[in-house]
C-alpha cells in the first residue's frame, strides 16, 4: 500500500497534468474560459496519468522484447525540456507515418551538437524544440532502426508519453530504465497506477 507522501506526490502530479491539459485545450480554442476549470477537475478526479500501449519489433530490444511488450506509458500533454529528459524511453508520433507511433530512447535535445562517424558529414546543433531519438538495439543497422539516423531530428512536441513499465511475459516484467529525473518523477505514479494483472490481461501473445 502506498504511503501518504506517495499519495501527496501523486496528486500533485495529477494536478499539474490536469492544469497543463486544460491550458493546452484552452489555447487551441477547444474549450472556453468557463470550461477550463471543469476540464481540470474532471482530469484530476476521473482521469489517469497512464495508459497501456502494445509495442512489437526488434528496435527496442532488450528493453522491450522483439516478440512484443505491453507498456505502461505516462501521459505527457506538452513535452518540453522540463517534462522529458535525455535517456527517457518515449512514445512519439512516427515522422514518416502520422497514424503510427514509435517507441524510442531520447538521445539528445535542443542545443546539443551532434557529429558523425563519417568525416564527410558536418557536425550540427539541434535547434529549439528539436530532439534526437535512437533505438536500443545496437545490432540493427541505421537503415533498419528507423530512428533519427534515418529520418533526422524530430519535434519534441511529437512526444506523447514516457514508458515507465514493460510487461514482456507473465514472469518477465519490470520498470523501464529512464533518466534519473524521470524515474524520480514517475515513482509515485508507478506505485499508484501500476496494475500488472490488467497489463497481463491486455497482453498480446
Amino acid at each position: 500500500m502506498a504511503s501518504l507522501s506517495t499519495w501527496v506526490r501523486y496528486i500533485a502530479h495529477k494536478f499539474e497534468y490536469s492544469v497543463s491539459l486544460g491550458w493546452k485545450s484552452y489555447t487551441r480554442g477547444q474549450i472556453t474560459d468557463s470550461e477550463v476549470g471543469d476540464t481540470i477537475w474532471k482530469n484530476l478526479f476521473q482521469g489517469k496519468l497512464t495508459y497501456l500501449h502494445w509495442n512489437k519489433g526488434e528496435e527496442m530490444a532488450p528493453t522491450i522484447s522483439g516478440q512484443g511488450g505491453t507498456l505502461l506509458v505516462r501521459k505527457i500533454p506538452a513535452a518540453d525540456p522540463t517534462h522529458v529528459f535525455v535517456g527517457d524511453v518515449v512514445v512519439m508520433k512516427n515522422p514518416e507515418n502520422s497514424d503510427d507511433y514509435l517507441v524510442r530512447r531520447l538521445a539528445a535535445m535542443e542545443g546539443c551538437e551532434l557529429g558523425s562517424t563519417d568525416e564527410k558529414d558536418e557536425p550540427f546543433v539541434l535547434e529549439k524544440d528539436q530532439c534526437w531519438v535512437l533505438t536500443d538495439n545496437e545490432n540493427l543497422k541505421p537503415k533498419e532502426a528507423s530512428d533519427s539516423r534515418t529520418f533526422g531530428p524530430v519535434s519534441i512536441t511529437d512526444i506523447v508519453g514516457r514508458v515507465i513499465y514493460c510487461l514482456r511475459t507473465a514472469v518477465d516484467h519490470g520498470p523501464v530504465q529512464n533518466s534519473y529525473f524521470s524515474m524520480q518523477k514517475d515513482s509515485p505514479v508507478l506505485q499508484i497506477e501500476l496494475d500488472v494483472n490488467e497489463m497481463a490481461n491486455s497482453h498480446k501473445p
